[in-house]
């Protein structure tokens, strides 16, 4: 499904919150398809259910 030759999109994070602070591990990643939309691998699952997707940072490798 991926293109290992290229960089994700994005990135998936699961986010875990506690009180006031939010915690974020990444999951997983995406890559924009042929129509539009993105395919999404992901390495774990949320017990939650909440995923957020960023922009990879600088530098950030797959």
């Amino acid at each position: 499904m991926t293109n290992e030759s290229k960089q994700p999109a994005l990135i998936a994070y699961a986010v875990r919150e506690n009180g006031e602070k939010s915690f974020f591990t990444r999951i997983g990643a995406a890559w924009p398809n042929a129509k539009g939309g993105y395919g999404i691998e992901l390495e774990a699952v949320p017990v939650n259910g909440k995923i957020v997707l960023f922009p990879p940072k600088e530098g950030e490798s797959e």
